[in-house]
């Protein structure tokens, strides 16, 4: 996965200890962030986009898997997208006799989140979007944002504030609404590797001992190699940073594979409660990881952060054209989470999994075709969320 090297996006510069007004505050530069900033640039809106980080290619959270669905919908940029990935297999604790799950379509490709961040920050720049990078958001008081940028602290005046501040969002407090009480953390590290002749794959071990509560994975696509783990907190006996040096040193799908010295290290916490009840008011609205977009069960977040980015982006378009009292109320997660429920069981379920023997005996009920059947809906279906088409081009395109 090349990752190319656009003209770094140029920031904002609210002078310091000034204020600026704008339709729109945006914080936090993640896909989800970006995409909601670039639609509603393009609808003619004044956005501002903040993002404490200083370079969008540092400091990478998600492991940038992308499912069909997505690549169906969204004209990611082929030249930072990895190649597709038809075969996935899932491990039993003994890492014997793994299920084999190969899809007739491409299901999966692994994004170079680096490059997809800068070149998506490219492009909305272009659209209009004020980006200021290398600052901080410090909270609400008296109807304005506080903010610390490189050249001072200065004030915002927005009609609507948008969170799309992480899994723990500071925007979410302010405003009142709904916050994340059910994550997991995870652990990556990715490193470049060479083809060995094998199918891009994607390896999946269940193990409550290695991943507590979810799961371990290594995904070799022939280019890169993506080797993580994730789980409850505080199930993990030794920390998160050693149960991911043990599972490296041996995870599937790497026989052969030279390993470099210096790797890319990624982490952070993931919400799987499920979308949130109240991720929206009459002040702002949120998306991404703080409004819990994430699957409960897989905890894939890509997908839903991007359609329920284009859910917001339509609501604070109305919103500001027709300025109507308290449009944002409309925007509810109570809904989107009746499309979850099967999901947010079975994620019950797995998170009071502990001993490795009811692993093992679940694998007996996955070798069954009907086993097989229900593990391909789940990790192939076509299912997301709001479910509405894609009303114009991503904001990655290019």
């Amino acid at each position: 996965m090349p990752s190319a090297a656009p003209a770094p996006a140029p920031a904002a510069r609210p002078g310091s200890g000034g204020a600026t007004r704008t339709d729109v505050l945006v914080v936090g530069a993640g896909l989800a962030g970006l995409h909601v900033a670039t639609r509603l640039a393009r609808q003619g809106h004044d956005v501002l986009l903040v993002d404490r980080r200083t370079t969008l290619a540092g400091a990478i959270r998600t492991t940038g898997i992308f499912v069909r669905k997505t690549l169906d919908d969204f004209p990611l940029p082929e030249r930072h997208l990895g190649p597709p990935i038809r075969r996935m297999l899932l491990y039993p604790p003994t890492l014997s006799r793994p299920v084999a799950l190969v899809s007739d379509r491409d299901e999966f490709r692994v994004g170079d989140m680096a490059g997809l961040y800068e070149t998506s920050a490219a492009v909305a720049v272009e659209a209009g979007v004020r980006l200021a990078l290398g600052t901080r958001y410090a909270g609400r008081h008296d109807g304005t944002y506080h903010l610390a940028g490189r050249e001072g602290p200065f004030t915002v005046r927005a009609r609507y504030v948008v969170g799309a501040d992480g899994a723990r969002s500071s925007v979410a407090r302010d405003l009142g609404l709904d916050r994340n009480r059910h994550l997991l953390v995870g652990a990556e590290e990715v490193f470049p590797v060479s083809p060995d002749g094998e199918p891009p794959t994607f390896h999946c071990v269940l193990d409550p001992r290695v991943a507590p509560g979810y799961l371990a994975w290594a995904v070799n696509d022939g280019e890169h190699a993506h080797v993580g783990v994730a789980g409850y907190a505080d199930r993990f006996p030794d920390g998160l940073r050693r149960a991911m040096e043990r599972f490296s040193a041996h995870a599937p799908g790497l026989k052969g594979v030279r390993r470099p010295d210096t790797v890319e290290r990624r982490g952070g916490p993931i919400p799987v409660g499920g979308v949130l009840r109240r991720i929206g008011c009459a002040d702002g609205l949120l998306v991404g990881d703080a409004a819990g977009a994430v699957s409960p069960l897989t905890a894939g977040g890509l997908d839903p952060c991007l359609r329920l980015s284009d859910l917001a982006a339509q609501v604070l378009d109305d919103a500001l054209r027709t300025g109507a009292p308290h449009p944002l109320t409309h925007y509810s997660g109570a809904s989107l989470r009746s499309r979850f429920r099967g999901r947010l069981a079975l994620r019950t379920g797995l998170a009071h999994i502990r001993a490795p023997a009811a692993n093992t005996a679940a694998f007996t009920l996955l070798r069954t075709p009907p086993g097989r059947a229900a593990a391909a809906r789940i990790l192939f279906g076509d299912r997301s969320f709001p479910g509405r088409p894609v009303p114009e081009p991503s904001l990655v395109s290019g």
